[in-house]
């Protein structure tokens, strides 16, 4: 793309270019230049016979077609115009300065040398690349093009050189308005034609004749990335205040932080600043990603016009996703002088749909009552369950103008996500917290929707039976020492294959004895009750006793970047959310699919009652444990891969109880904290009610929550409710002794293990297995049998959030097929 002299733009430092200082003294170019060529000149009255023949030059640029160039710049009282040149400078097929414009700024004598010297500071001190004239020319001299807001109109005019575009004049501008008091068209301005030069640059052609990628004045990424350097994000460094804090400090020396932007939310940031990693569904703004280069392959050699419009449009989205982001507001924020904005507003409307499609802008409980996506794209489709996923795939496919049917066999939607509001207060029978908020979409729909999030705190006081709290010295070295074990578990696992593998319980025991051994030391029976609670809190993360679980594999998605920030309580429960998404879809309850038949060219479903429909695609959302029990037939039947991958993944269970009290007696012993501990008596009984939540810290009701994981679920199996609350409470006040615990008035338990249509909580990694078994049953099945859930989400699996990102995926895909 950058083909010819005059500084490149990119990051990486280049040579002085001929165009700026390697000429001859006079500036005139190369010795090889041709002949000066003469076009006749219709005479006019007065015309000397003599001046009739006037002498021109056309671009050297190869091919570039002006072949009578006019100068843009008309900086030099000498200028060129459209006349003759010792040589032309070429910006753009149609953008071209004169050598004498040049020498206007370019020599030390010249009346505009301290112009461009005051320039060339501000970039070298803000930015990256050459501050060549070339450069300077783009940046401060080329004239802004605007185009007519009129719905009958939308020409593009040409500003004078002294006219700045402001967002606030794009979005109003119209054919002949006045600017600085000047009436720039006739009364019937929009009639006026367009420039011929407007056609030329929506050729493909155009932008590899383009000298300079475009660096964007006043982009809303600006405050995003004030810690990079502006030319290598798609922005003018011209633009942009010093990056350069005390002591002389280069942006890339800067530690990570994330800027102050007043009225955005915390939990919003989509860019990676510099040398900061590993944080979910953020961006590098100066790299595409993969995705990117594959939809957008003409900016792989130079992508910042890429990313100045990609950083633009996320800025945009973050500062306000209440709102569709169209590409009327977008537009008046692509600043740039040039011919090259009008290719920018054109590539914007491609970048537009791009990240619509793949879930990054225009998500989330938005209900768009145009289509996102052009009708072509338009299919018939058959959504499979309502739970999280099957939920956010409907609704991002109907906000892209699809046909959409969920068919959902219970008599709500939400799968496993229940919430129960009987208690006086919310409680999650399913998931109820959002572990990580940063860049998490149930934080993003949270915003969209003014729905509370609770943040917890981090402390958790463990409690022993008998009353007595855990000295927090001991709980530190016991987590140190737990995690210790993990990461010699870890070491174990690098040169060990798949058919090597070995249950997790079993390597932890291992590890365990042999530091024993041979340290020499020796843990109190106290210290052993609290390695225990820490191993209940993996069976409860896992889902499953840690002898089913892959050593190996058990944490498999921590290689991929997870969502970091604060842990937080949904006030409201994940149905508020849940029930947004589903407004105006259309949803068949009671509806239990049987039969899915994709033999022909479409798909035909089929329910328990007889019912028929038929699509172009099919999306199953079906939990893995209905899978695995072929509570759907298929014809023709699944592949075998993916029914291997299937079985190769455990149904994990945990089951929740919740109590309501009369008084917060907990109150004076975990003063303030959101949860506490149980310290298990015994290794048989760890898991069994493990950590208390209390459900309302800061309000009347008096409810707390806990949990029932791993070995101590056979404890429950042959119980009543009322048993298990009996149990439940006679844990309760053993760790309360000093005081009087009153009986539960009201209380729930939860049996997921024997819920029909749901027969586990999540999904875990079962020994010999492995995380690429997520990946497989997300595979679609000939282009018209797709499948999400938190069991399709290899890098955010056993959650909400990877439900819900797993059904905005299989849109995406759906979409593009």
């Amino acid at each position: 793309m950058l083909a010819d002299s005059g500084g490149s733009g990119r990051c990486r430092g280049r040579k002085r270019s001929a165009a700026v200082g390697g000429t001859d003294s006079g500036g005139r170019g190369r010795s090889s230049t041709p002949a000066a060529q003469t076009r006749r000149k219709v005479p006019e009255p007065g015309d000397d016979d003599d001046q009739s023949e006037k002498k021109f030059r056309k671009c050297e640029k190869s091919g570039c077609p002006a072949t009578y160039p006019m100068c843009f710049a008309s900086a030099s009282e000498r200028c060129a115009r459209n006349g003759y040149t010792s040589r032309w400078y070429h910006l753009s097929c149609g953008e071209h300065f004169c050598n004498e414009c040049f020498d206007h700024y370019y020599r030390s004598h010249k009346d505009g040398y301290e112009t461009f010297s005051s320039w060339k500071r501000v970039w070298t001190s803000n930015g990256k690349s050459e501050p060549s004239l070339k450069a300077f020319m783009a940046d401060q001299q080329l004239p802004y093009w605007v185009q007519c807001t009129k719905a009958d109109c939308g020409k593009w005019r040409q500003l004078s050189k002294e006219t700045h575009l402001s967002a606030a004049l794009a979005s109003s501008y119209r054919c002949g308005m006045k600017l600085n008091s000047v009436k720039v068209e006739g009364s019937d301005a929009c009639s006026q034609p367009e420039d011929v030069r407007v056609a030329g640059v929506t050729d493909s052609w155009w932008l590899s004749m383009l000298i300079l990628p475009p660096l964007f004045k006043d982009s809303p990424a600006s405050p995003f990335l004030s810690s990079y350097y502006p030319d290598c994000v798609g922005m003018s460094p011209s633009a942009s205040p010093s990056n350069q804090p005390p002591g002389n400090q280069r942006p890339e020396q800067r530690r990570a932080a994330q800027p102050h932007i007043p009225g955005l939310s915390p939990y919003f940031q989509p860019f990676y600043q510099p040398n900061e990693c590993g944080k979910a569904l953020c961006v590098r703004p100066d790299m595409m990603e993969l995705d990117e280069l594959y939809e957008f392959p003409e900016f792989s050699r130079d992508p910042t016009m890429y990313l100045a419009l990609r950083n633009l449009v996320l800025a945009a989205w973050s500062r306000d996703c209440k709102e569709v982001l169209t590409l009327q507001k977008c537009t008046p924020h692509v600043v740039v002088r040039g011919l090259v904005r009008v290719r920018c507003v054109q590539e914007l409307d491609r970048v537009l749909y791009f990240m619509s499609r793949k879930g990054l802008i225009n998500t989330g409980a938005l209900q768009i009552k145009w289509p996102l996506l052009p009708e072509s794209q338009h299919n018939k489709v058959l959504v499979i369950g309502a739970g999280a996923a099957g939920l956010a795939a409907a609704r991002q496919l109907q906000n892209f103008g699809m046909q959409v049917v969920v068919l959902e066999a219970r008599e709500r939607i939400g799968g496993r996500v229940w919430d129960d509001a009987s208690l006086g207060v919310t409680v999650g029978c399913g998931a109820q917290i959002v572990n990580g908020c940063v860049n998490n979409p149930i934080a993003l729909m949270c915003e969209q929707l003014g729905l509370r999030m609770h943040t917890l705190g981090v402390r958790c006081e463990l409690i022993q039976e008998g009353g007595r709290v855990t000295d927090p010295a001991l709980d530190k070295r016991m987590d140190f020492h737990f995690n210790a074990v993990l990461d010699a578990v870890s070491e174990w696992r690098k040169d060990k294959s798949q058919s090597q593998d070995a249950p997790l319980g079993e390597k932890i025991q291992e590890v365990y004895k042999t530091f024993l051994q041979e340290s020499g030391l020796q843990f109190t029976d106290l210290e052993e009750k609290v390695l225990h609670f820490h191993l209940s809190n993996l069976e409860y993360a896992c889902g499953s006793t840690l002898d089913q679980v892959s050593a190996c594999s058990w944490d498999h998605n921590e290689c991929f970047a997870q969502f970091s920030g604060d842990h937080t309580l949904l006030t409201d429960g994940y149905s508020s959310v849940l029930h947004k998404l589903a407004q105006g879809l259309d949803i068949r309850l009671n509806t239990a699919v049987q039969h899915v038949d994709y033999s022909g060219e479409g798909v035909t479903v089929t329910s328990r009652c007889g019912s028929r429909w038929s699509a172009q695609k099919v999306l199953v959302t079906v939990p893995l444990a209905l899978l695995q029990k072929n509570v759907i037939g298929f014809s023709p039947p699944l592949p075998d891969r993916k029914l291997k991958a299937i079985h190769s993944l455990g149904v994990g269970v945990i089951e929740k109880v919740a109590l309501q009290f009369p008084t917060r007696f907990w109150d004076s012993k975990i003063q303030g904290a959101d949860y506490f501990g149980h310290i298990p008596p015994c290794p048989e009984k760890r898991g069994l009610f493990s950590v208390f939540y209390d459900m309302s810290p800061q309000g009347e009701e008096c409810v707390l929550m806990t949990v029932v994981t791993g070995e101590a679920l056979s404890l429950l199996r042959d119980l009543q409710d009322s048993q298990v609350v009996d149990l439940c409470m006679s844990v309760l006040r053993e760790l309360f002794q000093e005081q009087e615990v009153p009986d539960p008035l009201r209380f729930l338990v939860t049996h997921w293990s024997t819920d029909s249509w749901a027969q586990m909580s999540y999904s875990f990694v079962k020994t010999g297995g492995s995380g690429e078994a997520y990946d497989i049953i997300a595979e679609d099945v000939q282009g018209k049998l797709f499948f999400a859930g938190e069991a399709t989400n290899r890098h955010f699996p056993q959650t909400v959030t990877g439900a819900y990102l797993s059904g905005v995926r299989e849109a995406s895909k759906i979409a593009a097929l």
